[in-house]
């Protein structure tokens, strides 16, 4: 029996910023792949007739120069649409990528792109919930693959291609163990809760433990080595509240606001999606948007 071609499109795309409402591809890399191996290849720079952000060079190393004599998005996007033809588009963080080739078609061609979309980030996610990090590096090293020159487009492109089929793989395992599950939910639903208080029993148990560990530092104890090498040890920091207003054109003098300040999007989120502001300010904050990423989350509601 003839095995059935699978063909998809893992891609890369480098960019003057991000936020593809107004930044644009300063780099394209795909990869061919037909039943998980690498069949083709198509990479290259794209002169985006656009300010680069020192940010964004920062990260790709691909300067002004470098795209000065690269073709434009007009002569460029319909070669990356034939390669890219209708098959699945494979990316890390894949929204990203999407939204800035579905742009660029849409200037180019009139037509957005309606390619199926696969997040190998969401993925990893699923298969390693406890890795730290789900980032391509973090993904590549754990599948052994060399990332090399990362933050490239072909690079990175290249390096998904041959670690996907092996995430791909342990998805579709865990995927089909999934499915065969759903009879079970209702029973599942109970166990999980049951699971989740055990957790939170034991959390309670580790913070007790750890009360007493303090106690004892505090009446002078002294570190204690376990059999397997680890150290107990107890350390004391200080730290101090600050009035934003007053130290923010410090802050900004010296390049450090952004660090300083983390921006809870939540609530900006709820904000522009309210009635609090007026049209005009809703924009302005629409407009200062930036990368678009996504999460899927279960939520439950607990009987009070």
């Amino acid at each position: 029996m003839t095995r059935k071609k699978v063909i998809e499109i893992v891609l890369d795309t480098e960019t003057t910023g991000l936020d593809y409402t107004k930044e644009k591809m300063v780099e394209f890399a795909g990869v061919r792949l037909e039943n998980g191996k690498v069949k083709d290849e198509f990479q290259t720079l794209i002169n985006p007739k656009q300010h680069i952000r020192k940010s964004s060079i920062a990260i790709h190393g691909i300067t002004q120069d470098m795209v000065e004599d690269a073709p434009t998005e007009n002569d460029v996007m319909p070669k990356i649409l034939e390669f890219i033809g209708d098959y699945p588009i494979v990316a890390h963080n894949a929204i990203f990528d999407y939204t800035f080739l579905n742009e660029a078609s849409l200037r180019v061609t009139g037509k957005g792109i309606e390619n199926p979309r696969i997040d190998t980030q969401q993925m990893f996610k699923e298969v390693y919930p406890e890795l730290e990090s789900h980032g391509l590096e973090a993904l590549t090293n754990k599948f052994n693959v060399e990332l090399n020159n990362h933050h490239r487009a072909m690079a990175d492109a290249m390096g998904l291609a041959l670690a996907y089929p092996k995430l791909k793989k342990l998805y579709l395992q865990k995927y089909d163990w999934e499915v065969k599950q759903l009879d079970n939910v209702e029973y599942l639903f109970e166990r999980f809760l049951r699971i989740q208080q055990a957790v939170n029993t034991l959390q309670s148990e580790l913070q007790d433990l750890k009360s007493v560990f303090k106690l004892y530092f505090e009446q002078g104890g002294t570190p204690i080595t376990s059999q397997s090498g680890d150290i107990l040890t107890y350390n004391s920091k200080q730290s101090f509240g600050y009035d934003l207003a007053e130290i923010k054109e410090v802050l900004d003098e010296i390049g450090a606001f952004e660090k300083a300040v983390k921006l809870n999007t939540g609530f900006i989120d709820r904000l522009v999606c309210g009635h609090s502001i007026d049209d005009e300010k809703r924009e302005i904050i629409k407009n200062a948007r930036q990368e678009l990423t996504e999460t899927r989350n279960i939520q439950i509601i607990r009987n009070k």
